[in-house]
């Protein structure tokens, strides 16, 4: 790709950093008003947004689940291709001592897809007119007539009127650190960016040839005092395992998924499947029959950022867009940030 690109011409050019479910809502909503090129580092898109498929089964080992507020249920309903489905079965806790108690009886839908989470990006960027270009890493970006963006090669990628940045915040803040822009604001804003706290979790995939029968869909540990700190049975969701079998999503608690980031899937899981079993109190539950692992260093903000330094930023044409922006790890405050940030840049457009 070369520069032939410029801030030249009758429609905004809009550069989307990162292919996360914040990305694709920046790009949903920027859909006929702007010429918006996604560039996203990994083979494929929707970041924790993720689905695998494996052995006859679809599993959701990043985010669980898209919760029906922040106003994106409509939008949801209305994607194209089958609609999402409610997991209807509640969530529980537990805490230190393994001690499992009832959650709160809410009303809230719990949205995937029968075909995995990872519709929900996807028919977002199916929405949008822009163009998806990934395997492409964002190594460097420049405030000249517009804001020109290099790859990690060093390679110009164009210039654009306007960039919305959806990285985790300490990706996001060594962006702005190296950039070629000359403001106090910059450095305001790598403060700002660079001190949001993001916790490391290692996501265990465990298998069992058996159906196993419990009053929830998932517990959720929440003192923080055990190592494991969401546990999820997949099958809850129509069309993911056979009636005949279970698959559970054993999600690790912050410090331990720190400490055993970078094991193998069967040190992870292994370990994993021991405590799985302690805290349902099934022995069956320690041997799985086949499992899976994912680490995510940077998988959720456990803090938020100064939204008034972000919102200077977009007279500069520069915007931010992420669960980070909104101060929790959540799909739909995620998809409402991107949503939200389409539509200022639109405004300005």
């Amino acid at each position: 790709m070369d520069d032939r690109r410029s801030t030249h011409g009758s429609e905004e050019r809009v550069a989307i950093v990162g292919a996360g479910v914040a990305g694709a809502g920046a790009a949903c909503a920027l859909d006929g008003t702007a010429t918006v090129t996604v560039f996203e580092k990994a083979s494929r898109v929707g970041g924790r947004t993720a689905t695998r498929r494996n052995h006859g089964c679809r599993y959701d080992y990043g985010a669980n689940y898209c919760k029906d507020e922040a106003g994106v249920g409509d939008l949801l309903t209305d994607l194209n291709g089958e609609g999402p489905i409610d997991i209807d079965a509640p969530v529980w806790t537990f805490d230190g001592s393994g001690t499992v108690s009832e959650g709160r009886d809410t009303d809230e839908r719990k949205w995937t897809y029968r075909a995995g989470i990872d519709q929900l990006p996807k028919r977002l960027f199916e929405r949008s007119d822009g163009t998806v270009e990934t395997d492409t890493r964002i190594g460097h970006i420049e405030r000249a007539d517009g804001w020109r963006l290099e790859n990690a090669a060093g390679d110009g990628l164009g210039t654009f009127d306007s960039v919305v940045l959806t990285p985790p915040a300490p990706q996001t803040a060594n962006l702005l650190a190296s950039a070629a822009w000359e403001s106090d604001l910059r450095e305001e804003l790598v403060e700002s960016i660079e001190s949001v706290p993001f916790r490391t979790t290692v996501s265990a995939v465990l298998h069992y040839p058996f159906a196993l029968d419990r009053p929830y869909y998932a517990l959720v540990n929440t003192d923080g005092e055990h190592d494991v700190g969401w546990l999820s049975r997949e099958g809850c969701k129509p069309g993911h395992v056979p009636d005949d079998e279970s698959l559970l999503i054993a999600q690790m608690a912050p410090d331990w998924s720190a400490e055993r980031y970078g094991e193998s899937t069967e040190e992870i899981a292994g370990a994993a499947a021991e405590m799985v079993a302690d805290l349902l109190d099934d022995e069956r539950l320690a041997d799985p029959d086949w499992v899976d692992s994912k680490g995510w260093r940077l998988a959720q903000p456990d803090g938020g950022v100064d939204t008034e330094r972000l919102d200077r930023a977009g007279e500069e044409n520069l915007f931010f867009a992420g669960d980070w922006v909104a101060g929790e790890g959540r799909i739909h405050l995620a998809l409402r940030s991107g949503l939200d940030a389409g539509e200022r840049v639109a405004e300005r457009a």
